[in-house]
Formats: C-alpha cells, structure tokens, sequence
C-alpha cells in the first residue's frame, strides 16, 4: 500500500522530519529495501536505528525513528518522529486495515495455521483479490506488516497469528480487526512459554472472542478444546472435523482417498453443497486444513467451484510436506519447519503411507513443550516403532532408535539413500533440518 507522510504522521501521532514524501510499502529490514519503502527500525537484540542509513541509502523514501538525536545521512529520505516504533508499525497496520474493503481472516491455533493460511489465500485467489501473511508473519510485528504490504486494490487479507502468551493475540485482533476466525487446534506446542494446555486454549480462544456479532468463527469440531470456543464469541460458527453419533460438523470430508503422490482426494460436503476436490498439498492432515480454508471461503462469498479449484492448485510455504524423488531412486519427505506432537504424528503416518522398502525418520527435537517433553518425545518414539520406522534420533534419546548428536553424524548414519528407501525430517526450527535437505539434494 501507499503511505503519504501525512497519513504516516496522522496515524502514529508523529512529527515530520523533512519534506513531503510517499511510500510504497513497508519493511522492518534494510536488506530487503528495494526503493519507495517506510523503514520501520525495531529495538530488540541490535537497535534498528543502527540501519536506518543502509536502508535510505538502499532508496527507502520514508522512515521512523524514536531517536530524535538521530544524526546520520538519510539521503533525502523523510523522517517521523514517533514514541515507539513498534507502535508506529502497529498504528499504520491499522491504517491498512481500514483500507481493505472485505474481509480481514485471521488464523491462529497450535498445529496447522500456516498451512491453512495458505490454502484459505489459494480458495480466497479464484474469485477474490486476496493476500495473505508472508510464510509466518504472524507476531506483533507480521500482522501489521502483512496489512501495510497488501496490494491498494486488496479485498481479502489473510492473517497467522501466533502466540507467545495470554493477550498477544488479542493484541494482534486490535490491529486487524478480523471478520473471519479460524482455530485450527490446541495442542502442546509452546506449553513451555503458557504453562499449561489451559493456557494456550483461552489464549487460542482470544480470537473468536475478538469477533463482532456480524462475523464467523471457523471451529475445528474433532477438537475438544476448540470446539468449546464456540461459547466464547458473538459470531456465528461454522465448525469442520469428521461426523459421527455425537458430532454434526458444518463442513465434511467424505469418500477420501490418498494417491501415489500422497495428495488426497475427498467429496466436500457444506451448508452450500456438495462438490469433489483434489489437493495440491501432500498428507492426510491437510484434508482437516482444506476443510477449514473452505469454510473460510464459503464464508467470504466464495461459490463452491472456487473452494474446488484454489484447492486444486495451492503451494504450501517451504519444507511443509515437501515430497522430493532424488535421482538414486530414493523419496525425501521434507517436513522440516517445525514440529509438535500432532504435526509429528501425522508427519509419520504420511511417511509409511509412501511405498517403499524402508522407512527412516530423522527427527529433531520438539520446542518449547516444557513438562510433557520427555513423555511427548517417548510417545513418538513408540509410535515410529509400532509403524515400522527406523529413527535416526537428533540428540533426542528418547526417540529410541539411533541416537545421533548432530546433524552431520545424522547425515553420516543415513548414508546414501537408495531405491525404495523412504525418508522424512522432521523437528523444530532449532534443529535445522532443512540443512540434510539440501545436503541430500532435496531441496
């Protein structure tokens, strides 16, 4: 979008430095300046301010500061003095919001919010402008980033959130203001920060509460924590998840099958219709993912044929079911973004799903579990071995299997894979699988 200094200084209750300008665009990073930007310098481990002079000199036209004895060559670039420029970004992510004619989705939950994020922008696409979060934009500082870089002509925007602890998505709410809210899961990921699976329901929960009367809240029903928030919010619901006695989700997967290739296909059945789809997205868990992006855009105004096709074509961000066949015959199943105990179950259950002689899963560490790690790590541990999947365990005992310490001797017990050998990696960001990835050519 387009900021005037005007705009700028009005909306954070800045100041000018220098003459008129205009940007186009908004970037808390100095390397990715391109020409036209407002430069957001942010204080944490190294002040931003210290790049406020590679950016300009990059051709960023526009940038803040909370530093009024900022002494430095800007390059003609225009200044706003702010308080806080934290709360600067925030204030023009509020901005942004205004300036979006439909509707603002907003995407939170323990296992699976990116990957639905990016299947609800693939639904919302056939028959909307749309944009969506950068891979996973999706803290105080994304979300407003994610608005300010949206298109002028943008309808739909997109947003992960994510939570660090209670309030920050309520936090994230107040500067985007969503019409549209999806709860994916509550699960054990980042037990370590809330202290307790408690916690990170009410703080997943902070998303429907912030819906108005007007809005939709998309609940996962198979989900029992989730499924409780539909008591917390005003807006109307629309659950997805699997029938049975007890349950009547709005949105259904039925007759689903998994290909060769690990796509599934399933009959979609909603308050809407009926219609067959069939995913872009490698792994059984993303039939639940799909269900929620096209309860997303029924909600949105989307038809029917739409949800089929955004579906039909979407792309996942990198090392999300990544399916690789490498020229030794051997398959690489690269899942290597992050891990919890749902999204490690079902990145297991895709795994022996593939054909293959052998089945080996190199598996990091799961973050941030805090109490339950050790019995979360053994429980994945027995469930590789009930599946017949050799694990090669990063420094991670209780895995069982090969216990390696780093990711060279996991390269090293790995060896060369061959015809017929199968290969997942899988573990939190800290580990850094997508490095064997490479290593292994499957990237």
């Amino acid at each position: 979008m387009e900021f005037t200094t005007d705009e700028i200084v009005e909306s954070t209750g800045g100041s000018v430095i220098g003459p008129a300008a205009v940007a186009h665009g908004v970037t808390i990073d100095s390397r990715s300046v391109t020409g036209g930007e407002l430069f957001v310098p942010i204080v944490a481990e190294r002040d931003g301010h210290d790049f406020v002079g590679s950016a300009t000199a990059a051709g960023a036209t526009v940038y803040l500061t909370a530093r009024a004895d900022l002494d430095l060559d800007t390059a003609g670039a225009t200044g706003v003095l702010v308080e806080n420029t934290l709360a600067g970004l925030q204030s023009i992510g509020r901005l942004a919001r205004r300036r979006v004619t439909g509707d603002v989705v907003g995407v939170t939950g323990s296992v699976g919010k990116t990957s639905t994020k990016d299947l609800a922008v693939a639904v919302l696409t056939t028959e909307r402008r749309a944009h969506g979060s950068y891979r996973s934009f999706n803290n105080e500082m994304g979300v407003p980033l994610t608005l300010a870089n949206a298109p002028e002509e943008t309808e739909v925007v997109v947003v992960e959130m994510g939570a660090r602890g209670r309030f920050h998505i309520s936090e994230l709410c107040d500067v985007a203001a969503p019409t549209v809210g999806v709860v994916t899961s509550v699960g054990l990921a980042h037990t370590e920060l809330f202290g307790s699976i408690e916690e990170v329901e009410l703080a997943k929960g902070e998303l429907v509460e912030a819906l108005a009367p007007s809005g939709t809240a998309v609940l996962n029903i198979d989900d029992e924590r989730v499924r409780a928030m539909a008591s917390r919010t005003d807006a109307a619901v629309l659950t997805y998840g699997h029938r049975s006695r007890h349950l009547a989700p709005d949105l259904v997967a039925e007759e689903v099958e998994i290909g060769a290739d690990l796509a599934p296909s399933f009959v979609l059945h909603s308050p809407w219709g009926s219609v067959e789809v069939r995913l872009a997205v490698r792994g059984m868990h993303h039939v639940g993912n799909a269900l929620a992006a096209a309860a997303v855009g029924l909600a949105c105004g989307v038809s029917l044929d739409g949800v089929a096709a955004g579906l039909g074509r979407s792309e996942l961000s990198p090392h999300r079911m990544d399916l690789r066949r490498l020229d030794s015959g051997a398959t690489v199943l690269n899942d290597a973004y992050n891990a919890n105990p749902l999204s490690m179950e079902a990145a297991l259950r895709s795994l022996v799903a593939i054909p293959g002689r052998r089945h080996v899963a190199v598996l990091g560490q799961m973050a941030e579990l805090g109490p339950e790690h050790h019995r979360a790590h053994v429980e994945i541990g027995e469930l590789a071995a009930t599946l017949g999947v050799e694990v090669i365990a990063v420094d991670v005992a209780e895995y069982g299997g090969h216990l390696v310490a780093d990711l060279d001797a996991a390269a090293s017990e790995l060896g060369t894979p061959g015809v017929g050998d199968v290969i997942l990696l899988k573990g939190s960001r800290v580990v850094g699988l997508e490095r064997l990835a490479e290593r292994l050519g499957a990237c």
